[in-house]
């Protein structure tokens, strides 16, 4: 809306403002009251609040490159190079990181701010002392462009990746690269022994019969920068070929031959895998088959095949029982045969034994004839 004559405009104690005349930048407003002729321009006020250091306007490119005197008396001018980063301080504290590549201008007047230009190394790294105010700035809020931060746990190792690319392994501790212009990342690394299950494998023998099994490895990282350099998931790498090895190894024995020697499974998966593993980082420490689980129908079968051997051999032993029993016997009656003493000894035993059964024996004639069957009990 046009204006004709005088037009007045005031400017807290705590703000600036930008007189627009017709549209255009005419001037900046300090605080105070202002009376600006119009004479059929179109004026308008905008006004900032400098409690919000950055100036984030449409024209602020402009004031830059065609009012230079407008922006050293009102503005802090930030200008970082494709190389550069700067470190944003406002009242002493560290509270944006600018990205390289970027102009930005910040009010005078309340805050106190000021601008550290720094140069981006070839390897990104950030140094050790500005890493730590970073994080500590960000703890207090700033979630501006920061860089990109990793820390590494112990017993761990870290691969940084840059533009698609390993760069270089990391020890335990906290890391941090610039990243503008560059895609980096860090996958971290357990270096412990890992455990890989092979689960619910259904193979089947070399006579045919359906066997489930599963399977346990331990296997560790020897070379994390090998082993993610030659395999995008190293973990399913060592699971297929412990996969692999266990159906080979089952699929050329018998059931029985698995049955009696459980082992032989384990040594012969190890001995597959071991050497495929060479070379690629990665250690295969021990393998062991855990469960060995038949069909509902081979269980039956083979508890009744359990059942018969057993039946077979409590027959032998009893049998060979029964013999030693009667080859004592004979030896017995040839000792007696020919020594009567020997004979009457046992007579009495067998005359001891009868009478510990009974309350009462009734005796006709003697001994010789209870001996001889003309003994009469009566057990009352």
């Amino acid at each position: 809306m046009k204006t004709w004559g005088f037009k007045t405009i005031r400017v807290k104690k705590n703000e600036r403002a930008m007189l627009l005349r017709n549209g255009d930048f005419d001037r900046m407003l300090m605080p105070g009251k202002h009376r600006i002729a119009a004479w059929g321009d179109e004026l308008r006020a905008q006004a900032f609040n400098l409690e919000e250091s950055a100036f984030t306007h449409s024209l602020s490119d402009y004031l830059m490159a065609r009012e230079p005197q407008v922006v050293a008396e009102h503005f802090v001018r930030v200008q970082t190079g494709e190389d550069e980063v700067a470190l944003l301080i406002e009242d002493g504290v560290l509270t944006a990181i600018i990205p390289p590549a970027t102009r930005r201008l910040y009010w005078k007047g309340l805050h106190e701010v000021q601008a550290q230009v720094l140069p981006v190394p070839p390897d990104l790294r950030v140094p050790a002392d500005l890493l730590a105010r970073i994080r500590a700035a960000r703890a207090a809020g700033m979630n501006r462009y920061a860089p990109l931060m990793a820390e590494v746990p112990q017993f761990h190792t870290g691969l940084l990746w840059v533009d698609g690319q390993i760069r270089e392994t990391l020890p335990p501790g906290v890391h941090g690269w610039w990243q503008h212009g560059h895609a980096v990342r860090v996958d971290v690394v357990d270096l412990r022994a890992q455990t890989a299950e092979v689960a619910g494998q259904d193979i089947l023998t070399r006579d045919k019969v359906t066997l489930r099994l599963n399977l346990t490895a331990v296997w560790r990282y020897t070379d994390a920068q090998t082993a993610f350099g030659q395999h995008p998931k190293p973990a399913d790498h060592v699971y297929r070929e412990l996969q692999f090895a266990l159906r080979a190894a089952v699929g050329q024995r018998t059931l029985d031959a698995l049955l009696e020697d459980k082992a032989a499974i384990d040594a012969t998966v190890l001995a597959q895998v071991q050497p495929r593993l060479a070379g690629s980082g990665i250690a295969l420490e021990s393998v062991g088959v855990k469960d060995i689980i038949l069909p509902g129908d081979m269980r039956t079968i083979l508890a009744q095949v359990v059942e018969a051997e057993k039946a077979a051999q409590a027959n032998v032993i009893r049998r060979r029982e029964e013999t030693a029993a009667t080859r004592s016997l004979l030896n017995t009656a040839k000792v007696m045969e020919g020594n009567p003493v020997a004979l009457r000894m046992k007579e009495l035993e067998t005359l001891e034994r009868v009478a510990e059964r009974i309350d009462k024996i009734s005796v006709v004639g003697g001994l010789d004839q209870v001996l001889s069957g003309l003994v009469k009990l009566r057990q009352d």
